[in-house]
């Protein structure tokens, strides 16, 4: 397509230049997206599941059992799973987590189209059934670790029980679930000021802030409820 210049109401010319030099870095950065992309689709498949791992899902007002395995509704679809922070020993649910996943519920029935996903906490189902009433979630399927090791296999628990927030794939290759991907820029050095942004992609509040004079900062995180 041919580079089609547009002109907005009384521009100064310093921003019109200003504003070319960003397009053209705009432009580098979404083929480097898509270069990064390409290599994450090349990745090799990883390690097979050591545990078909039993989560707790509601179930009407009881409890319903599955598998690791079971998740996979569209069979040969890749499985995406986030590991939200709210352990039993937490007070509350991780307000970042939070607003994550307030967006992810709101795109959940478009992503189901194309590829299977899930959300497991380690907190009992009962507790994440209340959280996601609180809410409003109504596409999310939450699944309960309590009872198995997802949590502490695939870096989302650490050892005194602390919580990570990790996005994974996974992937069926005949009847074995693998481990594809995962956000693992979580647990990389980051730059001054900057969180480690391993989930940004796909989460658009960042990206809205990006785009304005004030930018995301450095001191305001989402809250899991404001003052009116």
């Amino acid at each position: 397509m041919a580079d089609r210049r547009i002109r907005f109401p009384n521009e100064p010319m310093d921003y019109r230049a200003a504003r070319d030099e960003l397009l053209h870095a705009e432009a580098d950065l979404r083929q480097r997206v898509e270069a990064i992309a390409a290599m994450r689709r090349r990745l090799p498949v990883g390690g097979a599941a050591s545990d078909d791992y039993v989560f707790e899902e509601a179930d009407g007002d009881g409890i319903r059992r599955v598998r690791l395995s079971d998740l996979f509704v569209r069979r040969e679809a890749s499985l995406l799973v986030y590991n939200f922070m709210y352990g039993p020993k937490m007070e509350t649910a991780c307000p970042m987590c939070t607003s994550f996943l307030d967006a992810l519920d709101g795109i959940a029935p478009h992503v189901m189209q194309r590829m299977n996903l899930a959300v497991v906490a380690k907190s009992p189902i009962a507790r994440l059934r209340v959280h996601a009433r609180d809410r409003g979630w109504r596409h999310l399927r939450l699944l309960s670790s309590a009872d198995n090791t997802f949590n502490r296999d695939y870096a989302g628990e650490n050892p005194d029980g602390s919580q990570n927030p990790v996005l994974h794939v996974f992937v069926r290759r005949g009847p074995a679930v693998h481990h594809f991907y995962s956000t693992e820029l979580m647990f990389a050095p980051t730059e001054p000021g900057q969180h480690p942004r391993h989930i940004d992609p796909v989460w658009p509040l960042w990206n809205l802030f990006d785009l304005t004079p004030e930018g995301r900062g450095t001191d305001w995180y989402p809250k899991l409820a404001y003052e009116r």
